[in-house]
């Protein structure tokens, strides 16, 4: 009897090599879609906190009562973590080395400094792009590749029974192009995430970075006034 196409026949007629591209495929997509639901929620949180952080100190009569209102409110986002470094160097609270580097002149320290915090926020809000970047250059070859495994496997199995009818050739390779469409599946959402995160990325460490400008002229220009 003629069993019915589909996908689940698909997967039921595969081989090992079949099942484990698939395998790869959902692999991909599972990571590919955590990366981008937990970045998305974790980027929208820190920009919340950032602009709560950021009114808090431009709204601040000095540099002094922001050091106040920042330890005792314990901010926790890139922009406070930046203002609470400039703002140790300000006070000349250094510890061992630290000492030493800022003795060689506190406005090269404090752009040292700046510049050390953006690069480690830089380096932390790249987290996952690799495997988003991963999962949407791979995932179309990997589904090809499970593609023409499984028109391979179709037509072994085709010659074997000795029925090569159109009919009982378009079968299987339809069914085996559904290996090509998971793959692109996978890889058009990583890839559309992966440019969405790079671009909020790059504006984000722009305005940290002009944040530290405006934190350097406060700090080497004088304490800030309202």
């Amino acid at each position: 009897m003629e069993n019915s196409l589909g996908f689940a026949h698909f997967i039921a007629q595969s081989d090992a090599v079949g099942r484990a591209v698939l395998i790869v495929l959902l692999l991909l997509s599972v990571a590919s879609w955590y990366l981008i639901i937990t970045k998305t929620i974790a980027n929208l949180a820190a920009k919340k906190r950032a602009d709560t952080f950021l009114k808090q100190f431009w709204e601040a009569s000095s540099l002094q009562e922001m050091q106040v209102t920042m330890g005792e409110g314990g901010e926790s986002n890139a922009f406070a973590e930046l203002a609470r470094q400039a703002l140790q160097v300000n006070s000349g609270h250094q510890r061992g080395a630290e000492k030493l580097l800022a003795a060689g002149g506190i406005s090269e320290y404090l752009t040292r400094v700046l510049r050390n915090g953006i690069e480690q926020e830089a380096a932390s809000v790249e987290s996952g792009l690799t495997v988003l970047a991963s999962a949407g250059s791979a995932a179309p070859f990997v589904g090809l590749f499970g593609t023409v495994w499984g028109i391979y496997h179709a037509l072994v199995q085709i010659g074997m029974s000795g029925q090569g009818t159109l009919d009982k050739v378009a079968g299987p390779v339809g069914e085996a192009l559904i290996m090509t469409a998971v793959g692109l599946a996978v890889a058009i959402p990583a890839v559309l995430a992966y440019n969405s995160f790079t671009r909020r990325n790059r504006l984000w460490l722009s305005r940290l970075d002009n944040f530290a400008h405006d934190l350097y002229a406060l700090i080497t220009l004088g304490d800030k006034k309202i």
